[in-house]
């Protein structure tokens, strides 16, 4: 008995508390081995812009997305998407109980966007809101938090396809910085 707690002191009890998505310390992908995406309602007709670049901000390396989101010609957004695994299988994050982010911004709300075996058309995916603040803050988002958008089917936590950082639902200047992304069970 000793022996067996000594091992799980050690080693920890086997069950995983997060699983990291991206810490952004990798030159040119993620911790999944996948890369980052820029996209803006242009794709739509829009004239959102924006783009994302990994930098190094008060000694935390992040992804940073800067832009202008318009609501002319029906836009509205400007994206940072991450394919959770390559070739375009599904990552089952069943046994975990939402996303972690740690982030720093304008004070504006920005969004986490989920997408699914089930979000087949652009305009469909699963949503949640946070605010990035001045300072670097942890924002833990459960994922019974995520609202539908566009469609009927309810969150399938074992085939997520693409996780995104967006800014969207507003005209505003965006600049968000996010330095760390896993998903939390604890």
């Amino acid at each position: 008995m000793i022996i067996l707690g000594l091992a799980a002191a050690l080693f920890g009890s086997g069950a995983a508390t997060a699983f990291l998505i991206d810490d952004f310390s990798r030159e040119n992908a993620s911790a999944l081995g996948t890369k980052w995406q820029t996209f803006t309602d242009r794709v739509m007709g829009g004239v959102s812009s924006g783009q994302a670049s990994f930098e190094t901000l008060e000694g935390k390396r992040c992804l940073r997305l800067k832009g202008t989101v318009s609501l002319e010609n029906q836009g509205g957004f400007v994206q940072a998407a991450l394919p959770l695994v390559k070739q375009g299988g599904s990552f089952n994050a069943a046994t975990y109980r939402g996303i972690r982010l740690w982030v720093r911004g304008n004070g504006a709300t920005y969004y986490v966007h989920l997408r699914t075996t089930d979000t087949r058309l652009p305009w469909q995916y699963y949503e949640a809101a946070f605010e990035a603040g001045a300072d670097w803050k942890q924002v833990d988002i459960p994922f019974s938090a995520f609202g539908l958008e566009n469609l009927n089917a309810a969150l399938d936590l074992g085939n997520l396809k693409r996780l995104a950082i967006v800014a969207a639902k507003k005209a505003f200047e965006a600049d968000i910085a996010v330095a760390r992304i896993e998903f939390f069970a604890d």
